[in-house]
Order: structure tokens, then sequence, then C-alpha cells
């Protein structure tokens, strides 16, 4: 990107908020005396203008591969931006109070590129170990997050780590028990955690405990086994006296009047 003298001043006098504004004393090159300049700092760039309500910048100060330190000097409050190099120039500030240099030393060194990317890794780092968790935590991977791979998805996983399973899985109650398909069985999860194997193979999920009927539940479905023989008897007995009537009456409606 191509940077100008006219879009140098226009970033520097637009509406987008500063990162620290302020006046400060800067010594000049040349002549060692301190002028009273309007500081802006924007990104990694310092704006300097004469006033505060000036419409351009005196000068511009790139923040990249330099420090920024503490000096003494015959003025209060000083503090240095020096970059590396032997014909590198030097820019000595003076604030106008402590908590005013506190504030500008802090500014300026964040405001490079090279500390944003420190901090960027730094933040990648503890978001890699808050999404993976602890070693050997519960949920968490058991690896360390530097060493992770992606697994292979469906059908490329190795066959060694997945268990035969039979022709026909055995059912308990018209449903299939995974607990007794042979060589899976595995101890239960010391840690609490029951959602994965100690390979890190998801387990099936457990199978519902079974309902024990009651004892009144039981004496009353006994009793209602007993006694429903004779009620169907009962009934059998009622319907079939009416079709046999019936069947009668049909068969001398049938003949006729007897002679």
């Amino acid at each position: 990107m191509k940077l100008n003298e006219r879009s140098l001043a226009f970033y520097a006098t637009c509406d987008s908020p500063a990162d620290n504004a302020g006046f400060l004393y800067k010594r000049g090159e040349r002549h060692t005396a301190y002028h009273r300049r309007w500081f802006v700092l924007k990104g990694n760039m310092l704006f300097y203008f004469e006033e505060r309500e000036s419409r351009e910048p005196v000068g511009v100060i790139v923040l990249e591969g330099c420090t920024v330190e503490l000096c003494d000097s015959a003025e209060e409050f000083t503090f240095a931006i020096r970059f590396g190099g032997a014909k590198s120039r030097t820019y000595v500030l003076a604030a106008e109070s402590q908590a005013a240099m506190e504030s500008w030393v802090k500014s300026l060194s964040r405001a490079s590129f090279d500390y944003l990317r420190l901090v960027v890794r730094e933040l990648e780092k503890q978001l890699e170990e808050m999404r993976w968790g602890p070693a050997g935590g519960c949920g968490g991977f058991r690896q360390s997050p530097g060493s992770w791979k992606p697994k292979p998805s469906g059908p490329e996983r190795s066959p060694e780590r997945l268990p035969a399973l039979p022709a026909v899985l055995p059912k308990e109650n018209g449903c299939a028990v995974w607990n007794n398909v042979p060589g899976v069985d595995r101890l239960p999860d010391a840690s609490g955690c029951g959602g994965h194997d100690g390979e890190g193979n998801p387990r099936p999920p457990p199978l519902p405990p079974r309902r024990w009927a009651s004892s009144s539940e039981a004496g009353s479905a006994g009793a209602a086994a007993a006694e429903s023989p004779s009620i169907f008897c009962r009934l059998h007995e009622r319907y079939g006296q009416e079709v046999a009537r019936l069947r009668q009456d049909w068969l001398d409606r049938r003949r006729g009047p007897q002679l």
C-alpha cells in the first residue's frame, strides 16, 4: 500500500478513534529546546501537530522496530522512542504529569504490530488450551494440543480398533444389548466420564434399569389370569345359546309350515 502526504493527513484528522491523544513536549533534532505539540496515536502511527486545531500534522512517527523507555533529562516526565540502527533518530518526549507519562509509555509500547502479533499468539494458545482442556481431564483431549491430529471419519479408521460385531445382535426385551457383544466388555471408567472409553472411542448408551413388578401388581395380575377362563366360558355359553336358537328359527322357516 502506498502512502502520501494527503492520505496521511486525512487519516490523522479523520473521525476514526485514536488510541491516545494529548499534549507532549518534543525535543528538537538540531536544537535541544522542547516544543509543545499535540500528539495523536492511531494504530502504529504517532502524529504530532503544532496546535490541537491544526488540520495537517507536522510529522509522523511509525512505531515499528522501536523501544519506548524512560530517560534522564533536564525536563521532568521524559521518555524516549529509540529505533535500532546506528543512524536512526531517537525521539525524546516529555509529558505534563506522571500519570500522563505512564499512559503514553504504555500506549506506545503496545502500538507496534510485533506486539500485536505476540498478543495474538498468546490468545491462540489460551484458546487452544480451553478448547482441548487439560490432559486426562473429563471431556478434554488426552494428548498435547501441539500433537493433535484430526481423526479420519467413517470407514477410514483402523479396523483393529473396532470390535467385530456378530451377525445377529443378542436382544433383551426386543432391544439389542450392546453390552453383550463379545469382545467389547470393558470396566466402568473410574474418572466418571461415560462418554468415551480409554482409546477415545464413543461408548453406546447404557441400558435403562429393569423394572420389577411389585407384590401387589403381581397378585392382581395373577388373579386376573385365574378369573379370565371362567369369564370366557360364561360368555361363550350365553352367546352360544342365542346363536343356536337363531339357527333353529332359521331352519324352521326354511322348511315351511308342516302339514
